[in-house]
């Protein structure tokens, strides 16, 4: 593979991620972290009416890549639903793996090519798309049926 691994374009992302701070109010909130290397990354997510993201804050400690990945997140989760993330979360996860030749429909993922034959750094590409995904979920859940989980 000629491209490089920490290419323009993936610098260019980390350095310039939306929604990089906590909500204040957030409904439900996750946090991923990757054994591998130490990346963490929370999202809090607020859902509006509709069940779709309606805000949305992330802290990313994470190397290049996973900040990546979380600018293109972030740049695209207002508005989609829990199972919107979810799916672009197994499609991402499938690319990089070598088990789908796309990266789906989630806009940029395309750019996160060049970490294909770098297993170890996938856990940390996924972090971002697997919190929003898990705090989307939680948020979704009545909250009469989260007081009876407790």
């Amino acid at each position: 593979m000629n491209t490089p691994l920490y290419n323009r374009d993936i610098l260019r992302l980390a350095a310039s991620i939306p929604h990089q701070s906590r909500l204040d109010r957030p409904q439900a909130s996750a946090t991923r972290r990757s054994p591998v290397c130490g990346s963490i990354v929370t999202v809090d997510v607020v859902l509006g009416a509709d069940g779709r993201v309606a805000a949305l804050g992330q802290e990313v400690k994470a190397c290049a890549l996973g900040q990546a990945s979380a600018s293109l997140l972030g740049a695209h989760a207002i508005g989609r639903s829990p199972d919107d993330l979810a799916a672009a979360g197994d499609a991402l996860a499938a690319f990089l793996n070598g088990t789908r030749d796309d990266p789906g429909s989630w806009p940029g993922l395309e750019q996160l090519a060049a970490a294909r034959p770098f297993a170890a750094r996938h856990a940390s590409i996924l972090l971002a798309f697997q919190a929003a995904a898990e705090a989307a979920a939680k948020a979704a859940v009545p909250t009469a049926t989260m007081a009876e989980r407790r």
